[in-house]
């Protein structure tokens, strides 16, 4: 029967076996010149088991020639020596998580980055597209047809001519169309149309002869279409009862493009040019400036001196 303390023994022994079978395959490791030569020899098993033993008794360490001879095993099939992962998959994610804290941080910002630009595209821009979105598709299908409406409802109620109500209502037409269909290009220029009306119908001046210096106050040209005629024509312009130049709508006959301008050349007869003319060089004022009036309410100008219709806007 054996003893407690030998049990003990016994037990630690196996323990202590592979320590002293480590330490001899340390030793040869760090004796590279002693294993390389040992090795190279016919026997170089018992040659080296027999050197290690010696080293070890000069240290004062007897080691059994087992022990050796297992160091020496070791030592040849890499027995106690590390051995590296190979670079697979496992070893790439191994080591991207160990390094976690140098790339972690960034990919976080990232991250948050990217979810505050994806959250205020979806939580903020898009709702605020189809908010304009909606804004406009209100205001072409209900504001604006409303507004021209209304607009036309001014135009009959402040008009004493009739042409202006014919027009007003094939523009009403027209925009009211237009805002169905969501044509928002035709449904503005119809209330630009409607409201450039009801202003000239409310629109209160008179038209003079341009009598100042540095101004002509009447021209005359060739026309394009026929170079044996002569146009006249007497420079005007409207004048508020508060004495405001007032700019005017007005058609360049050469061109067939309205204007809005201040002064333009109103085509009369060759005598009235000339009657004109006279007054000025009598002593430099014209007497007779006032050649038209606009009245509320009326479309069109009720001029006083007879006119040969048209007009220029550049001379």
């Amino acid at each position: 029967m054996t003893a407690p303390g030998n049990k003990k023994k016994a037990a630690a022994a196996p323990l202590s076996e592979v320590m002293l079978a480590m330490d001899v395959v340390d030793t040869l490791r760090h004796r590279q010149d002693l294993v390389i030569r040992e090795l190279a020899g016919g026997d170089r098993k018992a040659n080296l088991v027999e050197r290690l033993r010696k080293i070890y008794l000069e240290q004062g360490i007897q080691v059994p020639e087992s022990i050796l001879l297992e160091g020496v095993a070791a030592l040849e099939e890499d027995r106690f020596v590390y051995q590296p992962t190979g670079s697979g998959l496992r070893r790439k994610l191994a080591e991207i998580y160990v390094t976690r804290s140098a790339w972690g941080k960034w990919v976080l910002g990232a991250i948050i980055s990217m979810a505050l630009v994806f959250g205020g595209y979806f939580a903020v821009y898009l709702p605020y597209q189809a908010n304009l979105a909606e804004k406009a598709r209100i205001e072409l299908v209900e504001k604006m047809p409303s507004q021209m409406q209304a607009l036309y409802d001014t135009i009959f109620a402040e008009t004493k001519v009739q042409s202006p109500i014919s027009q007003a209502r094939q523009l009403l037409e027209r925009g009211q169309t237009a805002s169905k269909e969501g044509n928002r290009e035709d449904a503005e220029a119809a209330l630009a149309g409607l409201t450039e009306i009801r202003d000239q119908l409310r629109m209160v001046y008179s038209l003079k002869v341009v009598n100042r210096d540095g101004v002509q106050s009447g021209f005359w040209t060739f026309p394009e279409i026929n170079r044996d005629a002569t146009n006249y024509y007497i420079v005007v312009e409207a004048i508020s009862a508060d004495g405001e130049i007032l700019t005017i709508p007005v058609e360049n006959q050469e061109t067939g493009m309205v204007e809005n301008v201040q002064m333009w050349g109103l085509r009369v007869p060759e005598f009235v040019y000339n009657s004109i003319g006279a007054d000025k060089r009598d002593d430099g004022i014209i007497q007779r400036n006032i050649v038209g009036q606009k009245e509320f309410g009326f479309f069109d100008v009720k001029y006083t001196i007879p006119v040969s219709g048209g007009a220029v806007t550049r001379w």
